[in-house]
């Protein structure tokens, strides 16, 4: 590699580093919205623990601190907070009643779809003008990157 070439990848980093900090900015300020308007006062790390658990299906308080990249005790604490205001609801899973499952009631699932909307929409009106294309490409690309690989050309 040239040291042209190590300095334009070095820039394209940069600037990739600069974009993801934009878009972690505007991720916060949409997961403190939406997270208001499940439950006032519900922090953004409490709305984080909802979603999960809506995409998932039912999942230990091990397996969600795991996907979370979080301590056990503090997912387990949030899941009670969710459970105190009847959004999630802890089950015997059926194969060892030692474990609890935690799964979405129908008011949760209720109130996240309701708090996604608007940022929903404001999804859908940015890339309103993208190709289709695009969108998939994108998402290939940050796929490719979250999991360490490189991306198909």
């Amino acid at each position: 590699m040239t040291d042209e070439t190590a300095g334009s990848r070095e820039a394209a980093m940069r600037n990739l580093e600069g974009a993801f900090g934009e878009l972690m900015t505007e991720f916060r300020r949409a997961y403190a919205q939406a997270a208001e308007r499940v439950s006032p006062g519900m922090l953004p790390g409490t709305f984080r623990v909802l979603a999960t658990i809506h995409r998932h299906g039912s999942v230990t308080v091990s397996g969600l601190a795991e996907r979370l990249i979080s301590d056990k005790g503090q997912v387990s604490r949030t899941v009670s907070e969710l459970e105190d205001l009847g959004l999630v609801i802890r089950t015997p899973d059926p194969n060892d009643g030692r474990i609890k499952l935690i799964e979405i009631t129908d008011e949760g699932a209720a109130r996240l779809e309701s708090a996604r909307i608007p940022h929903n929409g404001r999804l859908a009106e940015v890339l309103d003008d993208w190709p289709v294309e695009t969108i998939e490409r994108l998402a290939g690309l940050l796929h490719a990157l979250a999991v360490g690989e490189t991306p198909a050309s």
